[in-house]
């Protein structure tokens, strides 16, 4: 069985809390974490059940035949 990064949305959360961390441009180990801490505001609820749905948890799974 192979990995597919497309597959997990957590995978879709790091992309974009690399991003940005990316734009913060903090160049320290602890103004890294606080800038971290305050980024994970910028993903509610509503966001993640976003990834969530988009990969395809919680849908009806295909018959097999």
């Amino acid at each position: 069985m192979y990995y597919s990064p497309d597959l997990n949305p957590i995978e879709m959360m790091f992309s974009k809390l690399k991003a940005l961390l990316r734009k913060a441009e903090e160049r320290s180990i602890d103004a890294l974490w606080t800038k971290i801490g305050a980024l994970l505001d910028q993903f509610p609820p509503d966001q993640c059940a976003a990834f969530i749905r988009h990969v395809g948890y919680g849908q009806p799974s295909a018959k097999k035949l």
